[in-house]
């Protein structure tokens, strides 16, 4: 099975080599084309367009950092649109519902099919193949997928029409954003309580609250170790986006604001490219 991959962050380039690691033949493309040396090196080859990728290859892969991004990699020129006509596009980025249908309508009407399958995880769960993918659109491409999917991911959800999968996604990375909030603030009342942080994580471990974006990101953060599985900046834009979802269905978001608020003034002093655990550096 043949792939091209479009996007070579720090999700996509873990992504390309989880795939060819597992025998997939992968054609690679990312903006700045120095980025696709490393790929070479794992077995990848590299199309000099986001048009040549999509013309070598039945089915490719985006994974991209915001709305805008995805969009010009569709519509600019030597984009996919340019050599869709019967093939799968398969955007992983997370970005917005409308954006996702534009891109999908216009797929469409140029004879190729479309899925959204954005996907929840960092690095680790790229490079370990153990993202959670959340699709929706084309039930036939997603099926098609689904090899690629086993190995990118521990579990995949359909979830219907394009923009379903974009909603989930922005869902999820509200809770993910506020909790990381809480967090932070929690670790230091304890610190600035005389206690010690690192028992906090054990309490917490052995209670009701247990969960792995604690378990994974509390002995770093103790540390004072913020290396970008997943960039602040990109946190930030999620929680925007999600409160952009909720106006638009009248849901009240007083703990997201509050937490998007804190992204954004981490990011506006400079932390935007570390991990999005160094909200916590907003506190100090």
């Amino acid at each position: 099975m043949e792939i091209g991959f479009l996007g070579l962050g720090i999700m996509g380039k873990a992504m390309s080599i989880n795939l060819l690691h597992h025998g997939f033949k992968v054609t690679v493309w990312n903006r700045t084309l120095s980025k696709c040396d490393e790929l070479v090196e794992h077995g990848a080859t590299v199309g000099e367009t986001p048009a040549a990728v999509v013309k070598k290859c039945k089915y490719t892969i985006a994974m991209l950092s915001d709305p805008s991004a995805a969009l010009s990699v569709v519509f600019d020129k030597d984009g996919v649109l340019e050599q869709i006509n019967g093939k799968g596009y398969i955007d992983m980025s997370t970005i917005d519902a409308q954006t996702s249908i534009k891109i999908s309508d216009a797929i469409k009407a140029k004879g190729g099919d479309f899925l959204e399958a954005p996907v929840s995880g960092g690095k680790t769960h790229a490079e370990d193949g153990q993202l959670v993918i959340i699709a929706a659109g084309h039930k036939a491409l997603y099926e098609e997928a689904l090899p690629a999917f086993d190995v990118l991911g521990k579990k995949s959800f359909f979830l219907g029409a394009v923009g379903d999968g974009a909603k989930m996604k922005l869902a999820v990375n509200a809770v993910m954003g506020s909790m990381m909030n809480a967090f932070s603030e929690g670790l230091r009342l304890v610190e600035r309580s005389g206690l010690n942080p690192g028992t906090l994580l054990d309490v917490l471990d052995h209670g009701a609250m247990s969960n792995g974006l604690f378990k994974s990101k509390g002995p770093t953060m103790l540390k004072n170790s913020y290396n970008p599985g997943f960039p602040l900046k990109h946190m930030q834009k999620d929680m925007r986006l999600a409160l952009a979802l909720g106006d638009e269905n009248a849901v009240p978001m007083p703990v997201a604001a509050v937490a998007n608020e804190a992204f954004e003034k981490a990011k506006s002093t400079g932390l935007g490219d570390l991990d999005f655990s160094a909200v916590i550096k907003t506190l100090n």
